[in-house]
């Protein structure tokens, strides 16, 4: 896959995860610098988590401003006027919009990851691969919940995290046959149907019930 096509999969993903992040905040009524802040590390924290893992320092954020810059300006945009007239008149769009941003941000930078470690060593194993690829898509959404005092959406909703990793373990068995772009893609479209299957079908993984095991026993 050229750097080209690769950039702007990246730049679609921190678009993606800013929007999340944002109205994340406005749903928790932040002002405009903490709705930003929340775009931001949506939007850039699972790839900062993904260089400290492979050893790239400082992370790429810092070393190339425009995926910042680009999250910045796309939170801000969510701040807009028309922007919250518009969802505020249609709550079904804005919880549409949240599942389909959050599952496009998700798939791109699962394999995103994946490309990032292949592009530091050919050599790293498939447990390390599937990590970081995880990481780097569940990274930020987890760093977001964390800022904005909800439970992490990964230990708490349907086939999140799940999806991420199944994607990645895809991408990953799929890079050494088929190349990096068949890989990429087809990582990327797993996990967002993964993502909206789960979310149509109500998939979720089974919580263990421990009431029923202390039935009757005293403290």
């Amino acid at each position: 896959m050229s750097e080209t096509i690769s950039f702007l999969l990246e730049i679609i993903g921190t678009v993606a995860f800013s929007v999340s992040g944002a109205m994340l905040g406005l749903q928790k009524k932040m002002d405009i610098l903490g709705i930003t802040i929340l775009g931001l590390t949506t939007a850039v924290g699972g790839g900062v988590i993904r260089d400290l893992i492979l050893g790239i320092h400082p992370p790429k954020t810092f070393q190339d401003p425009v995926y910042a810059a680009v999250a910045i300006i796309t939170a801000l945009v969510v701040c807009t006027p028309w922007v919250l007239r518009f969802f505020a008149r249609r709550q079904h769009l804005y919880d549409l919009l949240m599942l389909v941003m959050d599952s496009v941000g998700l798939g791109i930078f699962t394999v995103v990851g994946i490309s990032t470690a292949y592009s530091r060593s050919d050599s790293y194993s498939l447990f390390l691969l599937i990590f970081v690829g995880a990481m780097t898509g569940v990274g930020g959404g987890v760093l977001r919940d964390t800022m904005a005092s909800e439970p992490p959406y990964i230990f708490v909703k349907h086939f999140y995290a799940s999806a991420s990793i199944l994607g990645a373990l895809l991408c990953a068995l799929m890079w050494p046959v088929f190349g990096e772009s068949l890989s990429m893609i087809t990582g990327t479209a797993a996990v967002v149907v993964l993502r909206l299957l789960a979310a149509r079908l109500r998939w979720s993984l089974p919580k263990p019930r421990m009431e029923k095991y202390f039935e009757g026993k005293e403290e």
